[in-house]
């Protein structure tokens, strides 16, 4: 029980950082898990995520691109483009 308290510690100090860099609670809570609580990973698709919605890209359509293309920017950015 010990270990599963650490891990929930973990995920909360992870949300609360992400959230303080300004994401909203359910984008935090959607690519923790998407990442396997990865914050290292979570934090590179919600910027990534930030940075394509702010040049007119949907939402949905930067997400599976980002999935797909492993939060590798200049690969989801060409893949966006030729949507």
């Amino acid at each position: 029980p010990g270990c599963l308290l650490a891990q929930f510690l973990s995920y909360l100090g992870a949300c609360d950082r992400l959230l303080k860099q300004g994401y909203e609670e359910g984008q935090v809570e959607e690519a923790m898990e998407m990442f396997q609580y990865s914050e290292k990973k979570a934090a590179e698709f919600l910027h990534l995520l930030a940075q394509f919605n702010d040049m007119g890209f949907q939402q949905n359509e930067i997400k599976e691109v980002l999935l797909l293309c492993g939060n590798q920017k200049e690969k989801a950015l060409e893949e966006l483009v030729m949507k």
